[in-house]
């Protein structure tokens, strides 16, 4: 009887029952107590995300390896990876220790490796220092601006940034609306800051391009008035990084892990990052689910560091 209730265990139960022993037994300081709920989270997360119908006593090694390749293809630092799994392993050797689970699934998997070809992420003094060194008096000094804002706080591809459309910008809402890859449409919250940017651009600077036609809609413009390309784009960061003499290197990519990363190290959840990165499901029999935009809104609000 009592294996049964084991197993019946479910992720809110399994949760608080650890909560209480890293509190009580191991009298961990209140913010290491959080960090390590907020990991065993992002897993239980995932697990509803996917459609997983196990409780957390059931879990195989498997599982855990498609959960960390998850957070991987999401841009995770590696140093992110790696406290995640801390986490989780602490979870599942407590889990081991009350003898809820004969074995315990994350025993024999290693922290990920730094070799991990994984885009640099940036920090935000670093990207506050970016930001600082454009030189505002310069034609394009006010578009740079509004182009980086926009890169970190909506996670945008570079492809997705050059063809945004004045029209597709709802400041009074908050969103975007995007067309990524597979003209694949979805609405991105974007932060206060990075509007702020885009409409002193628009009200200050772009006004004084010779626009050529067909770039009337187009929200980011060269000096000849016409698109910018992928390749201006990337131009634009490596200037920006050779004058703070940043040792990193950058591309407009980094700005997306970066968003990524920082929305999850603050706390918010993995398929809310995943609607807005516009990320397809990493399983084949996931159903993709639209979360409510207002909800994504608030995510933004809540745990972007620039909103």
């Amino acid at each position: 009887m009592i294996f049964l209730v084991f197993c019946d265990m479910n992720w809110e139960e399994a949760i608080k029952q650890f909560n209480d022993f890293i509190k009580l037994e191991r009298g961990l300081a209140e913010n290491s107590i959080l960090a390590y709920i907020r990991d065993v989270s992002k897993l239980k997360e995932y697990a509803e995300m996917v459609g997983w119908k196990k409780t957390p006593l059931e879990v195989n090694t498997n599982d855990i390896q498609n959960f960390l390749t998850y957070i991987f293809k999401l841009g995770m630092t590696t140093n992110s990876q790696a406290r995640i799994l801390s986490g989780v392993k602490a979870f599942y050797k407590y889990l081991h220790y009350e003898e809820l689970i004969k074995k315990d699934p994350t025993e024999l998997i290693e922290a990920p490796k730094t070799g991990r070809k994984i885009p640099d992420t940036l920090s935000i003094e670093e990207i506050n220092r970016l930001v600082e060194a454009i030189d505002l008096e310069s034609s394009e000094g006010l578009r740079n601006v509004a182009i980086i804002e926009t890169l970190y706080s909506s996670g945008l591809r570079v492809s997705e940034l050059i063809d945004l459309k004045i029209t597709n910008i709802y400041e009074d809402l908050g969103f975007l609306k995007i067309h990524g890859k597979g003209n694949k449409e979805r609405l991105v919250p974007i932060g206060k800051s990075a509007l702020s940017a885009i409409k002193i651009y628009m009200e200050e600077s772009r006004p004084f391009l010779k626009i050529k036609p067909g770039n009337e809609n187009i929200v980011f413009l060269n000096r000849r008035g016409a698109q910018l390309t992928r390749v201006m784009i990337f131009t634009i960061i490596k200037r920006l990084a050779d004058s703070i003499q940043l040792k990193k290197k950058i591309s407009p990519h980094t700005f997306r892990h970066s968003f990524a990363t920082h929305l999850i190290e603050g706390g918010a959840d993995l398929r809310a990052v995943q609607e807005m990165l516009g990320h397809e499901s990493i399983t084949t029999t996931e159903i993709y689910t639209h979360l409510d935009k207002d909800y994504l809104r608030q995510v933004i609000h809540e745990y972007h560091p620039r909103s």
